[in-house]
């Protein structure tokens, strides 16, 4: 069932986000009366479709991506084929004003990027947005990392890693992107400003090593919602119920309750919980539940929210996306300059479908929008770059060749496909690496899959989280 599930959720989000993305396309195309030959998702030959009009849409059989065929258009004719030959003048792309092609080109990545803009914009007016956490350190583990920096409950952290008035997301991001790495920081402390240095300790969270700050702020690891007829519902566990440790364990996140239930499903598990100010213990044990999971039945309330309005909405979606660009640029720069191994932090077809089926299994629903808007995301930033065969690459051509015309000379359409031929080269390639990364994970996780915790990024919202 939950393989079952890991392939829906691959199919759903990832056809989704291409769809999206090609419609943006589309539709302006169709606006501006240029003919769309073909609407496809996936490349290659075509497996079944049906034509309206002069497009023909269609379902093609290498499912990693899609494309639009637009009426005169052959720069990408080795990928989507030759136009036909009698397109009337006025509805061929390439004799189009360069704003019009522009505009044609953007459409797509900008309908990726809105989507994920709409995603978390709907989910704060609905629900609310997490209320704001003091950086205020509340729970520290023992011998973590704030252990041995030597923080104390209620320190206040006015700086860190020499960013003023650190927010305390801002703080766990840092740290994640940056385990094993000596970080300063400065905390208030009765009234004094105390200079301290941190190491964040490196580890393995879903197949990606991650820092570890060892401390928490005064927000607590609390139980959302209890399934009926399940180990936890049996073991007298309730909504509100404030997690504190299992099995003498200090729980700080989510996501450390998550996988500690997965490591000992096997084994009887003593929860300290809090409830009403009061302490108790709960006796309880994993079992298979409906979904074909070992599991408690207990779904995580991800943190007080606070009601909003449309710009309180709008505002939380700029930043919630803001925060996901910054991630990943700070890695990317990482793995540029060494710090960071490609292998750990890009993922293939194999990877996306593991964070999808994570986000649909512990998600439901509203995991896998979740993880739909980050994956559109993804892909309208990255259809930007200014590589051939990509979006930003066309808008890059049209570019060079303005400048080329201020002087008379322009690219010839043999030219174009050279540069197109190139970088479908470049794509495959990359498309190839990021594979092979997704297999040696795999290989890796099977050796170890005594673990049995799946290999995929973190994720990317604050869905709660189902154990």
């Amino acid at each position: 069932m939950t393989l079952l599930i890991t392939i829906l959720a691959f199919v759903f989000t990832l056809g989704a986000a291409v769809i999206i993305h090609e419609f943006g396309h589309f539709i302006v195309a169709k606006l501006l009366g240029i003919r769309v030959e073909a609407f496809s998702v996936g490349f290659g030959p075509r497996i079944f479709g049906w034509r309206w009009g002069t497009t023909d849409y269609r379902l093609s059989a290498i499912p990693l991506g899609g494309f639009v065929k637009l009426g005169g258009d052959e720069s990408n004719a080795p990928i989507e084929g030759e136009s036909v030959s009698d397109i009337p003048l006025r509805e061929r792309f390439d004799l189009r004003p360069r704003r019009q092609k522009f505009m044609v080109i953007i459409a797509g990545p900008v309908m990726n990027i809105l989507t994920a803009l709409m995603i978390p914009f709907v989910a704060a007016l609905l629900y609310g947005v997490p209320a704001t956490v003091s950086p205020v350190v509340s729970r520290i583990a023992p011998n973590g990392a704030a252990d041995i920096a030597k923080l104390e409950s209620g320190d206040r952290i006015i700086s860190f890693n020499n960013q003023d008035n650190p927010t305390w997301s801002g703080i766990n991001d840092d740290a994640l992107l940056r385990p094993g790495q000596t970080l300063p920081l400065v905390v208030e402390r009765n009234g004094q400003r105390i200079p301290l240095e941190i190491k964040p300790t490196p580890r393995n969270e879903r197949g990606e090593t991650v820092g570890d700050l060892g401390f928490q702020p005064d927000s607590a690891v609390t139980i959302g919602s209890v399934e009926a007829n399940s180990p936890a519902a049996e073991a007298g566990l309730r909504p509100d119920d404030r997690v504190v440790a299992i099995n003498g364990e200090p729980m700080l996140r989510d996501e450390q309750v998550v996988l500690y239930i997965q490591d000992h499903k096997a084994e009887p598990l003593t929860l300290m919980v809090e409830r009403g100010g009061e302490r108790l213990e709960v006796e309880t044990r994993a079992r298979q539940m409906s979904d074909g999971k070992e599991r408690l039945g207990i779904r995580f309330g991800g943190g007080p929210l606070e009601r909003v309005g449309l710009v309180g909405a709008a505002s939380y979606a700029v930043e919630h996306n803001l925060r996901f660009i910054r991630l990943t640029a700070v890695a990317l720069g990482q793995i540029f300059q060494g710090q960071r191994s490609a292998r750990d932090s890009l993922a293939g077809p194999i990877g996306i479908g593991r964070a999808a089926g994570t986000a649909a299994n512990e998600g439901g629903w509203e995991g896998v929008f979740w993880f739909l808007g980050f994956l559109s995301l993804n892909l309208g930033v990255f259809n930007l770059l200014p590589i051939p065969v990509l979006d930003g690459g066309a808008i890059f051509l049209l570019f060079i060749e303005a400048m080329l015309g201020v002087v008379g000379i322009t690219l010839s359409m043999t030219i174009r496909e050279r540069i197109q031929q190139l970088g479908f080269v470049t794509l495959l390639l990359l498309m190839g690496f990021v594979i092979f990364n997704d297999l040696a994970k795999e290989a890796s996780l099977w050796r170890n899959s005594s673990k049995d915790r799946p290999a995929a990024t973190a994720s990317p919202s604050p869905q709660p989280q189902q154990r």
